[in-house]
C-alpha cells in the first residue's frame, strides 16, 4: 500500500463559535468538549495516527498560528512533514493544491505516489473504530483512480451542511463507494426536511480521500489557473524555521474557491461514501450543546454558574459568576471581555455579528484578551490612552526578542519567577516583587532561564502604545516586524 498523508486544514476563523473562538485564536486550537486534555487539531491527527501506511502530517495554517500550531503538535510528539504558512485564506482548492504539490514532491524521490486523506482541524467523532473503517473502504476507489468524498448519514434536516446526492442509495451497514450525481448548497429548512426524507442525500462532511496525482490531474482539468498559481507561488515560498511560507503575491492570485466547486462538482470520478461514526464539525454554539454533556434538565454547564428553572441550555463561564432564571434553549458564553446571548435556533447567525464587529473596527471581534506568541502569551488588564497594563507570561526557557520601542518607556515588575533582563547592553536578574525601568528608545530584552514559567506586569506609558511599535535586533523565532 502506498502511503497515507493526512493533509491537515487549520486555516479557519470559527467565527460561529465567537466569543471563544476569535481570529487570533480559532476553535481548532481549542478543547471545546473538555473531554480530555487534547484540542481538536490534536485530536484531529490523534484519532488516525494508528491507520495503517500513515504518516506524519501536512499542515496547513495561517501564518499568525504557526507557532501555536508547532507548539500543539510537539506536545503530542508529532514533528509535521510541513507546516504551510498561508498568507490569507483562498478556501480549500488551493489549500489542497499546494499539499498535493508538495506531498507528490516529497514521495516522488522514493518512486511512490502518496494517498492523501483531507482532514478538516475542528472536527468531532465519537466513534474513531469506525471512522478508520470508513477511511480503510475509501482507499481501494483511490487506487482506481477516483476521488472520494465521505458523506455523513443525517440525524436531522440540517441547515448548516452541504449535501451530496449519490446516483444509488446505500444498502445498510455497506461500505461501497457510489458515484457522485450532485452537490446542494446548504438549504433552507423546507428544502432540508425534504433531502432528510431521500436516502440518496447525505450531508458533505468535507473529508476527502484521493491519490495525490489524480487530484493534481482533476485540478489541472477543471481548475487549471489555479495549479499554475500554486506551482509558482511554491517556486517563490520560502522556508521560516521549521515553516513553509507560502509567497503572497502568487498565492493571492488563486481563486477563493472550495475543491467541491474546483473539481467534484465538475468530475466524473467523484464517488461518496457514507460515514456513520458519530460525526460533528462543531460549527455551532447549537451543535457542540447537542453532544456535550448535560444535566436532567438539559443544560451544559461549564464554570460559575447558578441556574434555576432553566432548560436545554449551553451555559459557560470562563471568569464571572453566570445566574440564570426560566430561560429555556439558550447559548450564554461569557468570557473576560465578551459576552454572547443567543436563542439556539438563531446561533448560525452568530458570525453575522462578527461581521458588524468587524465593520465597527471593535477589537473583541477578532481578538482575545489573552494574546498567544511563540515565547507565551500576555494579556491586556487595563489601559487607557497613554497607558496600559499587562501581565505576561513566559514559558519555560524561553526570550522574547531584543527590541526597542519609539513611542513608550515600560516598567517590569516581577510577580511569579526569576527574570533575566537585558536594557541597553546591561544585564542583571530580576526576582520576585522586584522591578525595572526601561526608557524609551532603548534596546531591551526579557528571558526566562527557569524550569517553571515566569509571570510579569508590565506598565506601558506614551503617546502611542500599539503593538507595532517594535524594531526588532534579535529574535530565536524568526519575526521581523510583528510581536
Amino acid at each position: 500500500m502506498s502511503p497515507i498523508i493526512p493533509i491537515i486544514l487549520a486555516g479557519g476563523t470559527g467565527s460561529r463559535l465567537w466569543p471563544l473562538s476569535r481570529e487570533s485564536f480559532p476553535k481548532q486550537y481549542l478543547n471545546l468538549l473538555d473531554r480530555d486534555e487534547y484540542t481538536l487539531l490534536q485530536q484531529t491527527y490523534r484519532r488516525i495516527a494508528n491507520l495503517e501506511s500513515i504518516t506524519k502530517p501536512i499542515i496547513i495554517c495561517n501564518e499568525e498560528h504557526r507557532f501555536v500550531v508547532g507548539d500543539q503538535m510537539k506536545k503530542i510528539n508529532i514533528d509535521p512533514l510541513e507546516i504551510i504558512l498561508e498568507p490569507s485564506g483562498r478556501n480549500t482548492a488551493p489549500a489542497i493544491t499546494i499539499a498535493a504539490l508538495k506531498a507528490s514532491e516529497y514521495f516522488k524521490k522514493k518512486g511512490m505516489d502518496p494517498t492523501l486523506i483531507i482532514l478538516s482541524s475542528d472536527h468531532q467523532v465519537e466513534r474513531k473504530e469506525e471512522f478508520l473503517e470508513t477511511i480503510r473502504a475509501s482507499i481501494p476507489e483511490a487506487e482506481k483512480g477516483n476521488l472520494v468524498i465521505f458523506g455523513v448519514k443525517p440525524t436531522h434536516p440540517a441547515t448548516g451542511y452541504g449535501y451530496i446526492k449519490s446516483k444509488s442509495e446505500f444498502r445498510k451497514n455497506e461500505l461501497i463507494p457510489i458515484q457522485v450525481e450532485k452537490f446542494l448548497e446548504k438549504p433552507d429548512q423546507e428544502k432540508a426536511k425534504l433531502l432528510f426524507k431521500n436516502k440518496k442525500y447525505l450531508w458533505n462532511s468535507g473529508i476527502f480521500v484521493f491519490k495525490a496525482s489524480i487530484i493534481l490531474e482533476e485540478i489541472k482539468k477543471f481548475s487549471p489557473k489555479i495549479k499554475i498559481n500554486c506551482q509558482e507561488c511554491l517556486s517563490k515560498s520560502s522556508t521560516d524555521l521549521d515553516f513553509l511560507r507560502l509567497e503572497k503575491n502568487t498565492f493571492e492570485k488563486c481563486s477563493n474557491t472550495s475543491i467541491d466547486i474546483a473539481v467534484f462538482e465538475k468530475t466524473s470520478k467523484a464517488f461518496v461514501l457514507p460515514l456513520d461514526c458519530g460525526w460533528n464539525d462543531i460549527g455551532s454554539w447549537d451543535a457542540i450543546w447537542k453532544i456535550a454533556p448535560k444535566d436532567s434538565n438539559g443544560n451544559f454547564i461549564k464554570g460559575k454558574i447558578i441556574t434555576k428553572n432553566s432548560k436545554n441550555c449551553y451555559l459557560r463561564s470562563e471568569k464571572r459568576l453566570l445566574a440564570t432564571i426560566g430561560i429555556r434553549d439558550l447559548a450564554i458564553i461569557e468570557t473576560s471581555d465578551a459576552i454572547l446571548i443567543s436563542n439556539m435556533a438563531e446561533n448560525q447567525k452568530v458570525k453575522d455579528i462578527v461581521n458588524i464587529l468587524k465593520r465597527k473596527d471593535i477589537f473583541e471581534g477578532l481578538n482575545h484578551q489573552r494574546i498567544y506568541r511563540p515565547w507565551g502569551h500576555y494579556e491586556t488588564i487595563v489601559e487607557d490612552k497613554n497607558w496600559k497594563v499587562k501581565l505576561i507570561s513566559v514559558k519555560a526557557g524561553e526570550k522574547l526578542s531584543l527590541q526597542k520601542h519609539q513611542h513608550r518607556s515600560e516598567h517590569w515588575v516581577v510577580v511569579k519567577g526569576e527574570a533575566v533582563v537585558e536594557i541597553d547592553e546591561k544585564e542583571f536578574l530580576l526576582y520576585e516583587n522586584q522591578s525595572c525601568y526601561i526608557p524609551k528608545e532603548s534596546k531591551h530584552r526579557l528571558s526566562n532561564l527557569m524550569k517553571s514559567s515566569l509571570s510579569i506586569i508590565e506598565v506601558q506609558c506614551g503617546n502611542y502604545l500599539g503593538e507595532d511599535d517594535i524594531e526588532r535586533f534579535k529574535d530565536n523565532y524568526g519575526r521581523t516586524n510583528k510581536s
